[in-house]
């Protein structure tokens, strides 16, 4: 999958399942390219969302959440996930 299509699957994925006031999804697939186990179909993202109903929630209960929501992608198309919640 192109990564702007995955962007924006991601963004609706999980904007339809927690109210957030904002979320910023970054590829940070270059930085992790030398990596032995490196795999081009597969990337690196950095999310940052903002939602008081996730602050509601402990940070591992968020992550949790969020890991749950993105499951599919997270098993075809993304390798790691830096979460950000605010």
């Amino acid at each position: 999958m192109e990564i702007n299509n995955l962007i924006k699957k991601i963004k609706k994925k999980i904007c339809s399942k927690i109210k957030c006031e904002k979320i910023l999804i970054e590829d940070k697939t270059f930085l992790h390219r030398k990596h032995k186990n490196f795999d081009a179909k597969k990337y690196h993202l950095k999310i940052k969302i903002v939602s008081t109903e996730l602050k509601l929630k402990n940070k591992l209960e968020s992550n949790r959440y969020i890991y749950s929501i993105l499951h599919q992608e997270l098993k075809n198309n993304i390798h790691s996930i830096q979460l950000i919640i605010n």
